[in-house]
């Protein structure tokens, strides 16, 4: 059974840096491309950042480019996202996110319609 767990979130002043975590389990970790989203109170979940197999292929959304970094870690089954210079806007529930099969890229992903499972959320609160 797949399992994705968030964590590393939190409140910070705006202008400071998170680093998200999300341990895989329960699948080819390192053969799937996988992505974070969020997802804003009041608003529809929204496209983050996804990563290929093996991280040769990487998207954002224009919103956090420069601000935010995606990586991953085959061996540890972990996938990151460092996010620097913080904004209010940036306040959401981040999910981590894996693609539906070995066969979805990073594109996939980010679209949403190559998600094939995701996890529970970590709150990331950014205060003004």
């Amino acid at each position: 059974q797949v399992q994705l767990v968030e964590s590393g979130g939190g409140t910070v002043q705006a202008g400071g840096s998170l680093r998200l975590s999300c341990k895989a389990s329960g699948h080819t970790f390192s053969s799937m491309a996988m992505g974070w989203f969020r997802q804003a109170p009041g608003k529809d979940r929204e496209f983050v950042s996804s990563i290929s197999w093996p991280s040769a292929d990487i998207y954002y959304a224009d919103s956090v480019k420069g601000r935010f970094t995606i990586s991953r870690n085959n061996g540890l089954n972990t996938l990151y996202l460092q996010m620097n210079s913080l904004k209010p806007e940036d306040t959401a529930v981040y999910y981590c996110a894996r693609g539906r099969t070995l066969l979805c890229t990073a594109q996939s992903v980010a679209a949403e319609q190559g998600v094939g499972a995701w996890g529970q959320g970590t709150q990331v609160t950014v205060s003004s």
